[in-house]
């Protein structure tokens, strides 16, 4: 099956290409360092050519809420219109948990954005909401990480290993399309606070992290919000067991 992933040099991008070429699959890359320009559709038409499905897990860094609408709307947008020209039969967005439940971020601002206009779109869809994945504790420390100190909110999470993401994406993006898939999530609860920390030890780093809501995540993502729902799909991998793979 040819199956094109957008983002596909990305951490996520690049396992889910390797999970499909591992499943026999005739994988197309889209970015734009492989050419294709998803800000302006240029290279699209090219590379959809033949292909009958569509993985996007394209990202946004932008921190403020107008402009990430705007690169994920322009980018979906974009895809959804070369897909319908090429004839693709599934589009499938990985997203994340809890998007409707959090105001003010502008990261989920553009991820709402983004699904709004697969579910009104041309395409067969399918939505995917992960949760947080396991080296989101890493993650946020680089991004607020000053002097040696990072702060750091103790955000509730159920987090989930990146390869059992590009797994289920992969198994996905064979069937028919399912509209509003199932959360996908880890198997056990963690604290944001303590996976970071057992991160660093483990990638041999020294951060002194300073637990507060007055950072990038506020008190709104306390409790629950951030947890998937009753009818979740688990994926396999603990996080011990992805952290004893980063101190191989």
């Amino acid at each position: 099956m040819r199956i094109a992933v957008a983002g596909a040099t990305g951490n996520i991008g690049a396992l889910t290409v390797t999970a499909l070429k591992r499943g026999g699959h005739e994988v197309v890359g889209v970015s734009r360092s492989l050419g294709v320009d998803l800000s302006t559709g240029a290279g699209l038409d090219g590379v959809l050519h033949g292909v009958e499905a569509v993985i996007d897990v394209t990202n946004c860094t932008a921190s403020d809420p107008a402009e990430t609408v705007a690169y994920f709307g322009t980018v979906t947008r974009n895809l959804l219109a070369a897909e319908e020209r090429a004839g693709v039969r599934h589009h499938i967005l990985l997203s994340i948990v809890g998007l409707d439940r959090v105001e003010g971020n502008a990261h989920y601002a553009g991820k709402r954005e983004q699904e709004r206009l697969v579910s009104e779109g041309p395409v067969p869809w399918t939505i995917v909401p992960a949760t947080q994945f396991h080296d989101f504790g890493a993650m946020v420390t680089s991004w607020t990480e000053q002097n040696g100190v990072a702060t750091i909110a103790p955000l509730l999470l159920q987090p989930i290993a990146p390869e059992d993401v590009a797994d289920i994406l992969a198994e996905i993006a064979v069937g028919q399309a399912r509209g509003r898939y199932a959360d996908i999530a880890g198997p056990e609860r963690e604290d944001l606070v303590d996976m970071a920390r057992r991160t660093l030890r483990a990638r041999g780093r020294t951060v002194k992290l300073a637990p507060t809501w007055s950072g990038i995540f506020g008190p709104e993502m306390a409790g629950d919000v951030m947890l998937p729902g009753a009818d979740a799909r688990l994926a396999p991998t603990t996080f011990d067991a992805w952290l004893a793979d980063q101190q191989r």
